[in-house]
């Protein structure tokens, strides 16, 4: 079995830069990588694959995850859960977004009274 490359340091502190500032999000040690919960909720879970990939997964509201997985690479829908999509990242990756998908993960997983207090991001629904 192949192991599992650490994400670098540099993604993980940029992804828990955006998701420090949210109610009640914290950072937490994760089966592999690293994993940011609001109360029992995973937020967001950045972890290297046995492929050698790093990919970061989110929750997203169903037409979102429809989208981003009609895109295709680099993004991808997750073989669990309905609300969850991925992003492969790598050097080229677009942070801008990655902060948006961050802050709807965010969103759709903090009870309604902390995701009330985020300025949520304008509905962005790729072609």
């Amino acid at each position: 079995m192949a192991e599992r490359p650490d994400p670098p340091a540099a993604w993980v502190d940029r992804i828990d830069a955006v998701l420090d500032a949210l109610p009640e999000c914290t950072r937490v040690p994760a089966w592999t990588g690293t994993s940011w919960k609001v109360g029992a909720a995973t937020v967001a879970h950045v972890f290297g694959g046995e492929d050698q990939l790093i990919r970061l997964v989110v929750r997203a509201e169903p037409d979102e995850v429809m989208a981003l997985q009609h895109l295709g690479p680099p993004y991808f829908k997750a073989s669990w859960g309905t609300n969850v999509v991925g992003i492969v990242l790598d050097e080229a990756t677009d942070w801008d977004e990655v902060a948006e998908l961050l802050t709807d993960s965010y969103c759709v997983q903090a009870p309604t009274h902390l995701a009330d207090a985020v300025e949520r991001p304008a509905a962005r629904l790729h072609p």
